[in-house]
C-alpha cells in the first residue's frame, strides 16, 4: 500500500487480517503504513458519538450568543438555528421551511440537441472541411513566403537543412492535431523514439565550430529528454491504474 495509508483492522481481537496487525496496538510499517488493531471498538464509538455531538453543541450555542457574552439571540432568520427550533414564542415553528441556501444549486435543464437530418449533417460536415482545408491553404501560402524570404538571404547549405525541418514540424503538427485528444497521453509515450532520434542528431550537431549550432543542439537534448522522462511517468502512472494496490 502508499505510504500513508491506514488499515483499522476489525478482526484483531481474533489475530486480525493483516499481517502486522498487533492486538491493542498502532503499528506503523517500513513504508509508512499505519495499521490499527485495537480490540475495544465497539466501546470506543460512545466515545466519538459524544465528541461529535459535543461539538455540534458548541457550534450551536456559538451562533446563539455572536456576542460571547452569554446572551442568546434568538435568530430565526439563520437556517441553522431555525432547523433546530421546535417553538417559539407561544408558537409551534415546526416542521422548518426548506433552507434559503441549497447545499447543491439547483441545475437548469438541459436543452435537448436538435437533431439533424442526414442532409443537414452532410452540409455541416462538408462546411467544417472547408473551413479546415482553407485555413490549410493559408497556413501553407505564409510558410512558402516566408520560406521564399528566409532563401533570398540564407545559403543554400542552410535552407536544405531549413525545408527538412519545417516540413518535419508540419507534419508533425498535422499527426498530432488530428489525434483524438483522449489519446495525447499514450501518444506522449509513444513519441520517446522519436525523441531518442532528436538527442543523438543533436549530440552529432554538438561538436560542431558554430556557437548557433551548439546552442540549438543544447536546447534541442534539454526538449528531447524532458519528453522521454515525461513519457516514462506518464506510461508508469497508466499502467499504475490497472495494478492492484
Amino acid at each position: 500500500m502508499k505510504p500513508g495509508s491506514v488499515i483499522i483492522d476489525l478482526a484483531a481481537e481474533r489475530g486480525g487480517n493483516c499481517d502486522l496487525t498487533v492486538a491493542d496496538q498502532r503499528i506503523v510499517s517500513d513504508n509508512g503504513v499505519i495499521v490499527i488493531g485495537y480490540t475495544d471498538f465497539p466501546s470506543r464509538m460512545a466515545t466519538q458519538a459524544s465528541t461529535l455531538y459535543a461539538t455540534n453543541i458548541r457550534h450551536m450555542m456559538t451562533d446563539l450568543t455572536p456576542a460571547k457574552d452569554g446572551v442568546i439571540v434568538h435568530n430565526m432568520e439563520d437556517d441553522v438555528i431555525r432547523g433546530a427550533t421546535v417553538t417559539y414564542k407561544g408558537e409551534i415553528t415546526f416542521p422548518p421551511p426548506p433552507p434559503k441556501i441549497q447545499a447543491i444549486a439547483a441545475q437548469k435543464p438541459k436543452e435537448k440537441a436538435k437533431e439533424l437530418t442526414p442532409e443537414e449533417k452532410r452540409a455541416a460536415e462538408t462546411a467544417a472541411f472547408k473551413k479546415q482545408t482553407k485555413a490549410q491553404a493559408i497556413l501553407l501560402a505564409v510558410a512558402t513566403v516566408l520560406l521564399l524570404i528566409v532563401g533570398a538571404y540564407a545559403p543554400s547549405s542552410f535552407m536544405s537543412h531549413f525545408v527538412v525541418f519545417v516540413l518535419a514540424c508540419f507534419v508533425g503538427f498535422q499527426v498530432i492535431w488530428n489525434v483524438s485528444h483522449s489519446l495525447h497521453t499514450p501518444l506522449m509515450a509513444v513519441t520517446n523514439a522519436i525523441s531518442g532520434i532528436v538527442i543523438l542528431g543533436a549530440l552529432l550537431q554538438s561538436g560542431s565550430g558554430n556557437w548557433l549550432v551548439v546552442i540549438l543542439s543544447a536546447l534541442s537534448v534539454l526538449v528531447a529528454t524532458i519528453n522521454i522522462v515525461g513519457g516514462f511517468l506518464v506510461t508508469r502512472r497508466m499502467l499504475a491504474m490497472f495494478q492492484k494496490s
